[in-house]
């Protein structure tokens, strides 16, 4: 059996079928924590607890349950955790192709030689390649332009100022890492909502957890394809945790603006929809802490009240447009999002948008499944608080499977020639 991806979901499953006793190899075309460092930036943390870290087996160990891991911790802690139950990995080599040939066995193509395997479980999670709009292409040649994914700190941009358009995590996140250092920030705002922190004594994650937000099905949506393509709130880990309030950047001198919409020369225009963004944005907070209310009060807890939130900016106008060279402008950041790239996968279990179709991560192609999508089953599956629970349930289900086969007499090729059939060294 072969794992394609060696980051949170691929080790993950990995544990998970070592306890079931099916033997496998975990492919990473780099090596773990690459994603985490190549992708993320200098004052990079998470925005959820550590103690929602709970890979299989291996739950945060760490003195700040309560604290949010920055980048190389979050490295650390996944490599500690191949230390610890010492996957069968083999880094480096890239998976090219994947496919299924007539009698049902998967034959994937990699950089370092082909080989064969009965199933297959994609754990290369949805953040493949970096999304930046067409329009990017109508900026002067002379202003720097990078996708969110290559910026690490103010520094690593030239002189001036900087727009960011986005206001998803990454966009709010290095808005405020690029308007603490003091440089002027002019930031495209998005329909992003965001969430509170702390609320009544606690963290607002504690509280939906406790709720049991975080292990609702997608079953119990109406619009689970919507769902599963919701951008997240936008909140952080840094410094302890606290709000992030574009209010409050405004107020401060961050420049805010609508959607971006247009580019023509130097002259940037944008929608007239800054403040509807700002205004639903709150009241997604807000909503959640009347949840968390409710909760409190039908539960009897004692907590402590706490004074709702009240804007500290509105925008006096709603501007238009944007001369980059009148304001100084020198640098734009993309942070625009991933788009999925599964061109290297010919099996046909992708939908008209190219979304993996699946049951809790199992395609209509048996042998072949998907590990660690946003929302594959509940809220945490493409992260450390539930990527376990999901890597699991697929196990037993692939445990379940064989055992049928087995049964039936159907399984063609042996397991555990799988582990050195691949090519290395």
């Amino acid at each position: 059996m072969a794992v394609v991806g060696g980051g949170q979901a691929g080790l993950s499953v990995s544990y998970c079928l070592r306890e079931r006793g099916i033997e496998h190899v975990v492919i990473e075309a780099n090596q773990v924590g690459h994603e985490w460092r190549a992708r993320r930036w200098d004052s990079f943390c998470l925005v959820t607890p550590n103690w929602q870290c709970k890979l299989p087996g291996y739950p945060y160990r760490g003195d700040d349950p309560d604290g949010f891991m920055v980048r190389d911790e979050i490295i650390e802690y996944l490599r500690d955790y191949v230390a610890f139950f010492q996957p069968p990995l083999v880094e480096g080599v890239s998976v090219t192709g994947l496919r299924r040939s007539p009698n049902g066995v998967f034959e994937l193509s990699t950089s370092d030689g082909d080989f064969t395997a009965d199933q297959v479980v994609v754990a290369t999670g949805p953040y493949h390649t970096p999304s930046i709009p067409r329009l990017a292409e109508r900026l002067p040649a002379g202003v720097e332009q990078i996708h969110s994914s290559r910026y690490r700190n103010p520094g690593g941009l030239p002189e001036g100022g900087v727009l960011v358009v986005g206001t998803g995590q990454s966009g709010c996140q290095i808005a405020e890492d690029l308007h603490l250092s003091g440089r002027q920030v002019h930031l495209a705002v998005g329909g992003a909502p965001r969430v509170s922190r702390f609320y009544r004594g606690r963290d607002c994650v504690a509280w939906l957890d406790e709720m049991g937000h975080y292990a609702k099905d997608i079953g119990e949506f109406d619009d689970a394809g919507a769902v599963r393509m919701r951008v997240n709130h936008y909140v952080t880990g840094r410094d302890g945790g606290r709000d992030i309030d574009l209010r409050a950047f405004a107020r401060d001198g961050m420049r805010l603006y609508g959607r971006l919409t247009g580019i023509d020369g130097t002259r940037l225009e944008f929608a007239d929809d800054l403040k509807v963004n700002l205004d639903r944005a709150d009241a997604v907070a807000e909503g959640i802490k009347d949840a968390i209310d409710a909760h409190i009060a039908a539960q009897g807890i004692e907590a402590p009240d706490e004074a709702r939130y009240v804007p500290v900016w509105e925008p006096s106008e709603q501007p238009g447009e944007l001369d980059l060279a009148a304001a100084g402008i020198t640098s734009v950041v993309w942070s625009t999002g991933f788009a999925r790239d599964h061109r290297w996968i010919e099996v046909p279990v992708f939908d008209g948008r190219g979304y993996p179709m699946h049951w809790r991560g199992a395609t209509s192609t048996p042998g072949l499944y998907f590990l660690g999508l946003p929302w594959q089953f509940s809220w945490g599956s493409g992260r450390f608080e539930a990527v376990g629970r999901d890597a699991a349930f697929l196990a037993d289900h692939i445990d379940a499977s064989r055992r049928l086969a087995d049964v039936c007499g159907t399984l063609t090729g042996s397991p555990s020639e799988l582990a050195s059939a691949l090519p290395i060294g």
